[in-house]
């Protein structure tokens, strides 16, 4: 008997974003591609006739990550169009600036309720689908390296993110208890895509606050999803990819941030 093919969702890939380089390289090894997105229905619809044009299996699945019923619909939609669940990246994020001044509890919602409550559900929901098969399955969390760095005029934002890596080992524990063939771990991107809007004078100062002295690239994120994949002994880590921002204050106070 041929083994199945492995299905993969990763949400927030209906956007060119890291959602998207990540589930284009998943198709690329072999994956069937869940494609998710919320609103930007024309460039998902883009995404997904580009995998199919290519002979890859793709389809495209709409829900609105911060309501649990969607997110129900969407776990149970995927499993029942593929057969099962093997892979759930949650890419799926926002990132709005805003002054401490300004800041909201608006703003504190809305960024708690998509970066933290829907990747929640949507592990929770993956996870007691993945508990139930034998080979059991691979989470992955998106969070961000400057959390433990945070700079300013981003506050909504941070306290989300600050949230993800406890997320995933709680959920790590949780579903292993359950099945220990499913794991759960996270990436914490540095600046691997930054902003089209800065300046190549504000790109230059970001990439001498790293220890590489460069930008990253959507393909080293890429590299750490399919690290965590390939690893099977890996379960509750949080692994910055951010070229040694995180342990390196090179003094530019008011350097434009990614």
């Amino acid at each position: 008997m041929s083994k199945p093919t492995a299905v993969a969702l990763v949400t927030g890939s209906g956007r060119r974003r890291l959602g998207w380089e990540v589930a284009r390289a998943l198709a690329e090894r072999g994956y069937a591609l869940a494609v998710h997105y919320y609103r930007s229905v024309e460039s998902a619809r883009e995404n997904v006739e580009w995998l199919r044009q290519r002979g890859y299996r793709a389809e495209l699945f709409q829900a609105d990550l911060r309501e649990e019923e969607s997110v129900r619909a969407l776990v149970a939609s995927v499993t029942q169009t593929f057969g099962r669940l093997d892979v759930l990246v949650n890419a799926a994020a926002i990132w709005e600036s805003q002054s401490l001044e300004q800041t909201t509890a608006a703003d504190l919602r809305r960024h708690w309720e998509t970066n933290v409550l829907g990747s929640f559900l949507c592990a929770q929901q993956a996870g007691l689908v993945m508990v139930q098969q034998t080979e059991g399955g691979c989470i992955i969390n998106f969070g961000d390296w400057a959390v433990v760095r945070p700079y300013r005029d981003y506050a909504a934002y941070f306290v989300s993110k600050g949230a993800i890596p406890t997320m995933t080992r709680v959920l790590a524990v949780e579903l292993a208890l359950r099945n220990p063939r499913v794991r759960v771990n996270a990436i914490l991107p540095g600046p691997v895509m930054v902003p089209e809007t800065l300046t190549p004078e504000e790109q230059a100062a970001i990439a001498r606050a790293t220890l590489v002295r460069r930008l990253g690239e959507p393909r080293h994120v890429v590299q750490a999803v399919l690290f965590f994949l390939e690893n099977d002994f890996l379960t509750g880590v949080c692994l910055r990819v951010d070229g040694g921002r995180a342990i390196f204050a090179p003094g530019e106070q008011d350097m434009p941030e990614a």
